[in-house]
C-alpha cells in the first residue's frame, strides 16, 4: 500500500461516516479486512509514521485551544482523529498548527471530533481479525520521549492566544 492509497481509505471511511471518527474507524475495519495481511501492515506503518510526527508540542498547543485542554491521552487521541481528517488537514496542521482554524469544517465539536482514539487501533483490529493474532511489530522508529519542538506552558492563555490567533478567535472566544 503506498501513501496514496492510505489516504486514500481515510478520506473515503470519513466522508462515508459523515464524520463521525468512532464510526469512521469502524468503516476503515471493514475496508480493511478486505485487504490481505501485508497490505493491513502497510496501512499501521502509514499510519503510526504519522502519529509519531504529529508528536509535537506546537501541535499539543493547537488541541488545546480547540479542546479547551488536553491530556498526554487527549493529545493521542487528537493526533488519530487528525490523520483521519485527511492529508489536506494532517499536512496543513503540521505545516502551520494555527491554520486549523480554517482547515476544518464549521461543525467542529469539541465534545465529538479531536477523539480518534478508536482509529488507532483499525489496523490492529483489522489484522486479527485476519489472520488471528496480533498485528507484528512495524519495524518503524518509535516515537520521541518527548513531543518534539520547544515545550509551551499550555496552562498559559495568553501565551495560547497570542500564538495561536485565528484558533483563538474562533474555538475560545
Amino acid at each position: 500500500m503506498d501513501e496514496t492509497e492510505f489516504w486514500e481509505l481515510v478520506d473515503t471511511t470519513r466522508e462515508a461516516a459523515e464524520g463521525d471518527p468512532e464510526e469512521q474507524a469502524d468503516l476503515l475495519v471493514a475496508r480493511l479486512v478486505r485487504l490481505d495481511p501485508e497490505s493491513v501492515i502497510d496501512f499501521a506503518r502509514h499510519f503510526e509514521s504519522r502519529y509519531n510526527r504529529a508528536y509535537r508540542w506546537d501541535l499539543w498547543g493547537a488541541a488545546w485551544v480547540l479542546l479547551d485542554g488536553c491530556s498526554d491521552d487527549a493529545f493521542d487521541f487528537f493526533r488519530c482523529w487528525l490523520i483521519g481528517q485527511g492529508r489536506e488537514v494532517f499536512e496543513g496542521a503540521l505545516h502551520d498548527p494555527d491554520a486549523l482554524a480554517d482547515l476544518l469544517d464549521d461543525d467542529f465539536d469539541e465534545e465529538v471530533d479531536g477523539d480518534g482514539e478508536e482509529l488507532g487501533y483499525a489496523a490492529d483490529e483489522a489484522y486479527e481479525q485476519l489472520t488471528g493474532s496480533v498485528a507484528p511489530d512495524l519495524a518503524i522508529a518509535p516515537a520521541p520521549a518527548e513531543p518534539e519542538g520547544t515545550p509551551l506552558d499550555l496552562e498559559d492563555e495568553r501565551l495560547l492566544a497570542s500564538r495561536y490567533p485565528q484558533l483563538w478567535d474562533r474555538f475560545r472566544e
